[in-house]
């Protein structure tokens, strides 16, 4: 795999820029949950490819698939596999898939869901796993207990931006989490 791009210096004030054009959005979508709105980051061509370049930097040569988490997570993971050369690989929610897929179930705070992916690569492929937010971290843990069933190496986890006070990183454990903005 081609190895990506590294970040450099001209990269910092597109990313200071792509970190202004995330909205938060009060009580969406629900009384007392502040939501990131990326629409105005994903409409800026350069702020876009600053935090595509910022998510897979960290990564460079160590990956053979990007895999990305729905929804959001699809936009970045895509955008990634592109500029690096690598697979995409879409994890998916349940039943989404037109095949059996491999799948795993983990807990949310009312009950329970479900993540699915195909194993369309060989097992030992290197993944990195690619979302939007870690907040409390229940999907991205799911995700790779979802690549060690499958056989694949998570070779990181790289998120656009953390809320650090729902303790996701912690939930997760993975000394290879990569994140661009913190809130």
């Amino acid at each position: 795999m081609p190895a990506a791009a590294p970040m450099t210096p001209a990269a910092e004030p597109q990313l200071a820029r792509a970190e202004s054009l995330i909205l938060e959005v009060p009580d969406y979508p629900a009384a007392g949950i502040l939501f990131r709105d990326i629409t105005p980051l994903l409409a800026d061509g350069p702020a876009f490819r600053a935090t595509v370049d910022a998510l897979i930097a960290p990564f460079a040569g160590t990956f053979d698939v990007v895999a990305g988490l729905e929804a959001r997570g699809f936009l970045f993971a895509s955008a990634a596999a592109y500029a690096s050369g690598a697979g995409l690989m879409p994890i998916r929610k349940a039943g989404k898939l037109p095949r059996p897929a491999a799948k795993i179930d983990y807990s949310l705070e009312y009950g329970v869901a479900v993540v699915e992916a195909h194993a369309d690569f060989p097992r030992g492929s290197r993944v990195l796993l690619i979302d939007d937010v870690l907040a409390t971290g229940g999907t991205l843990v799911a995700a790779h207990s979802l690549m060690r069933e499958l056989g694949y190496e998570v070779a990181g986890t790289s998120v656009l931006f953390e809320i650090e006070d729902l303790g996701g990183r912690d939930a997760l454990n993975d000394p290879k989490l990569h994140t661009v903005f913190h809130s």
